[in-house]
């Protein structure tokens, strides 16, 4: 298991980041900070709460910090998360700034949610005879974007692969092991970046994380027709949930997608034929 985890003690204000290393160096998936209540640390075997409360002056270090105030952060932020150094998310809520009824930025952050960038090299290699193009599903935090990057690295092994990194989690510079015949694209939109790398990498497979728009599923449809094999994750607790969700619906009808990868909550997985 490899975590950048000195780059996210350093996002933290000084007062929390002892007691954050000392309870989560192992374990830590999430780190969530409320103001006005204490840190709350999910950790592998359970959640456990720090005593002192946590300030606004503390959010607006962890975001200014992570984001450097970098242009391409503040970008993010209209989505509502930053991805600091060594691939860490966080998740920002409070007051948003809405134009046109599109959300541009938060005006006031109340809450963050820091989700731990974590790699575990082999969890993917009772898969690595899967040579078709295939979807990994499951809920919020189930372990997509791990199991994604070891596969990615599997096929590396075998082809040339294309990363579409938009939000800078699947390799972020210099955390964690790559492959000598993976390409990465990061902080490129996921549709424009599919076919970019198409046209101009030439790779066997194409892989991607977190389809959640129909732009990503037609430009997926558009380039899993044009020779390329595909990895993806996508949000669903099976393969009938995928079905009812409206935006999935193109893809399955295709059969672009030949094998889904089930995660569960205890971080197993099985794999199910994807038919229509």
């Amino acid at each position: 298991m490899k975590c950048a985890w000195n780059e996210l003690l350093n996002i933290l204000p000084v007062w929390m980041r002892q007691s954050v290393d000392e309870l989560g160096r192992q374990t830590l998936l999430e780190l969530r900070l409320r103001a006005g209540y204490p840190p709350e640390l999910k950790r592998q075997e359970n959640c456990v709460h720090l005593k002192r409360v946590v300030s606004e002056e503390d959010l607006r270090y962890i975001v200014n910090t992570a984001s450097q105030y970098s242009p391409w952060a503040a970008e993010t932020v209209r989505h509502g998360y930053i991805t600091a150094q060594g691939g860490h998310r966080i998740g920002l809520c409070g007051e948003a700034v809405v134009h046109e009824g599109a959300m541009k930025g938060v005006r006031r952050v109340d809450s963050l949610c820091i989700r731990v960038a974590r790699d575990f090299v082999g969890i993917g290699d009772d898969l690595r005879s899967f040579t078709g193009s295939m979807l990994i599903i499951g809920r919020p935090g189930a372990g997509k974007t791990t199991l994604l990057r070891d596969l990615i690295r599997l096929r590396g092994r075998r082809e040339t692969v294309a990363v579409v990194d938009e939000r800078g989690e699947l390799f972020p510079q210099g955390a964690f092991h790559m492959g000598a015949r993976i390409d990465v694209l990061s902080g490129c939109p996921k549709p424009q970046g599919i076919e970019m790398l198409l046209r101009v990498m030439g790779p066997d497979t194409i892989a991607v994380d977190e389809i959640t728009s129909q732009a990503d599923c037609d430009a997926l449809i558009r380039t899993g027709w044009c020779g390329v094999t595909l990895l993806a994750t996508a949000h669903a607790a099976s393969v009938s949930d995928l079905k009812k969700r409206p935006v999935y619906q193109p893809l399955i009808r295709c059969g672009l997608f030949e094998t889904a990868v089930v995660l569960q909550a205890d971080r197993s997985w099985r794999t199910e034929r994807m038919g229509q």
